[in-house]
């Protein structure tokens, strides 16, 4: 029979095998749920992926760097994954305006429709430290 240190040690490993599968499982199904194809036939990954392709002749690397630069809060690890999400939104921003080039007000608007509400305390922070004034896009927010 399980006694002393060797229990505790083993019910401390399930309880941790299975919370680390749960929350595994749950990032797994946001990503697949992102994947499933909606009724045009197409899924959130894939209009991300096509604002971006056709949209990345317009990007100067001033707007590179400046998404780039308001990236930064967010985790490296999570990093490249926003990139995307909001590259995305301010494709989809250029596409529908017929924009010429990406602007940084395109940016900005593109980025606080990308990322939820929680995240734009950060966003407010980190523009008002790059010197951009936020009251033209406080209707956004």
């Amino acid at each position: 029979m399980l006694e002393g240190w060797f229990l505790y040690f083993i019910l401390f490993w399930v309880v941790f095998l299975v919370a680390s599968f749960a929350i595994g499982g749950f990032f797994m199904f946001r990503k697949f749920l992102k994947r499933f194809p909606k009724e045009d036939g197409k899924s959130d990954l894939d209009w991300e992926e096509h604002y971006v392709n056709e949209t990345i002749h317009l990007w100067d690397d001033d707007e590179k760097k400046m998404l780039n630069e308001l990236v930064t809060p967010v985790p490296e690890l999570f990093r490249d994954v926003a990139k995307q999400k909001i590259a995305g939104k301010i494709g989809e921003l250029a596409l529908k305006e017929r924009a010429n080039a990406i602007s940084q007000e395109l940016v900005i608007r593109g980025y606080i429709l990308a990322t939820p509400k929680r995240d734009h305390k950060f966003l407010r922070k980190k523009l008002n430290e790059m010197h951009i004034d936020v009251t033209p896009y406080e209707h956004l927010f």
